[in-house]
């Protein structure tokens, strides 16, 4: 069977479409594969100084490419020119994984006697499938492909059409560096035939960050084949600001969050709750930081919020947001503030207040620039209110008061408890979810506990 359909990536800046790639046939996908598996072998019988040597080479490289790489992340999916590439994360996780592979892959010695070596290893999976998305596209990607790399896959990136050229990127960094060219594959593949793969078992472990609706793809496809899956899927991440915060830091750090990317973030903050006592001053801060923003071309300099990455994405947020102010919430920013929102992919920043959780912009994802703010009376309240949601990614809580963060983080369901600051990934800390955000483990030590699994050696002398 022979596909010849093309993946387009339709630019949110002027509608045309910026680049185009050709899916694979099933043959030339399953081939992908196969090469894949037979390099995998000799790439992990390198030492894994050696791995880790090539793995940081090929990072160095790409970090040669920000000059090229920052207008096509603005024409792809619509991120300002102004806030650079993402060199810095993909850095920071990269170097961090790096300095964990030793620890992490290390045995785990149970005995060694004169009559028994028991001890277990961690063994790679074999082929890595990763599927990223565009919102971030070099920074998720890195969170699996570094780990799986090193750790003595082989991996196979598939990256979403959004943001079609960063995976060629990608490959031309860790190939240039000396890592195999069938030991990191960029492919280009259909939906559906992505789930035919998986179904086939073709890959020891799949990484997937998107959707809800794609994590149940990826689990439907997976289904009886026993393949270990690493879902991180939608968010509805809050941040509650008690009476001790730091105002100021908690207004600029959340509003930032919140429409950060245009709102387009795993992790970005989608509802806040401040105690009565904060909350007038907090609204009163936020709308001026908002009304100040800047919508229009992301490669003009002076632009602070480009377009969403796409129109459809847009048109789902304008409508939960006026279904919201249908509801009885106030929309605080001034249409005329922002001229340049066009309808399509050009959208403004939103700010609303009289919200509740029967509202949908207080429960489900938005994913865009929109935050809804309510007036809590007491952490009871609000750890009700946090707990009110399908998502489970992060939260952001602001006080001075470390134990009380911490009790009241022990309670809420999500995978990463911050306090006083958010939207971040530790590479040094576990990312994970619960709930409908998914399930798996990236980054830390834990991170490469999914990219291997273990293997127990009882060696009787």
């Amino acid at each position: 069977m022979t596909r010849s359909t093309k993946l387009d990536c339709v630019s949110p800046v002027d509608g045309t479409v910026y680049a185009s790639r050709s899916v694979l046939s099933e043959e030339a996908a399953q081939a992908c594969v196969n090469r894949a598996r037979t390099a995998q072998i000799d790439w992990a019988a390198k030492s894994l100084t050696e791995r880790i040597t090539l793995v940081q080479r090929g990072i160095e490289i790409l970090g040669t490419q920000t000059d090229a790489i920052v207008p096509q992340l603005a024409w792809q999916m619509g991120r300002p020119v102004r806030y650079g590439g993402e060199h810095g994360g993909v850095l920071e996780r990269s170097s961090r994984m790096a300095e964990l592979a030793e620890e992490s892959l290390a045995p785990q010695l149970i005995e060694s006697s004169d009559a028994f070596e028991r001890r277990i290893e961690r063994q790679p999976h074999g082929v890595v499938l990763v599927v990223a998305p565009w919102n971030y596209p070099y920074m998720t990607a890195i969170n699996t492909v570094v780990p799986a790399l090193i750790a003595g896959n082989s991996v196979m990136l598939k990256h979403a059409t959004q943001t079609l050229l960063v995976g060629e990127h990608l490959a031309s960094a860790f190939h240039e560096a000396g890592v195999p060219e069938d030991v990191f594959q960029n492919v280009f593949l259909s939906h559906a035939l992505t789930s035919e793969l998986i179904s086939q078992r073709s890959f020891g472990f799949v990484n997937f960050t998107g959707s809800v609706a794609g994590g149940q793809a990826m689990e439907q496809a997976a289904a009886g084949t026993f393949t270990q899956l690493g879902l991180e899927l939608g968010g509805k991440d809050p941040g509650y600001v008690m009476e001790d915060a730091d105002l100021d830091a908690a207004v600029d750090t959340l509003i930032d969050g919140a429409m950060f990317n245009s709102g387009q973030c795993c992790c970005g903050i989608e509802r806040i709750y401040v105690v009565e006592s904060l909350f007038d001053a907090f609204v009163s801060k936020a709308v001026d930081i908002v009304s100040a923003y800047k919508l229009g071309n992301p490669l003009n300099a002076d632009v602070t919020l480009g377009p969403m990455a796409h129109a459809r994405f847009a048109a789902h947020v304008r409508a939960q947001t006026q279904a919201a102010v249908d509801a009885g919430a106030k929309a605080l920013i001034d249409p005329a503030l922002f001229p340049e929102d066009d309808g399509g992919a050009y959208l403004m920043p939103q700010i609303l207040i009289d919200v509740t959780h029967d509202m949908s912009v207080m429960r489900d994802e938005s994913f865009g620039p929109v935050v809804g703010i309510m007036k809590v009376q007491d952490d009871t309240q609000a750890l009700q209110l946090m707990n009110d949601s399908h998502y489970g990614l992060t939260a952001s809580l602001w006080t001075q008061n470390t134990e009380r963060a911490a009790a009241l983080g022990r309670r809420i369901e999500t995978g990463t408890v911050f306090m006083n600051r958010c939207d971040y990934l530790d590479p040094s800390l576990c990312w994970t979810g619960c709930k409908d955000t998914g399930r798996g483990a990236g980054l830390s030590t834990l991170g490469y506990h999914s990219v291997t699994r273990p293997k127990s050696f009882h060696l009787k002398k």
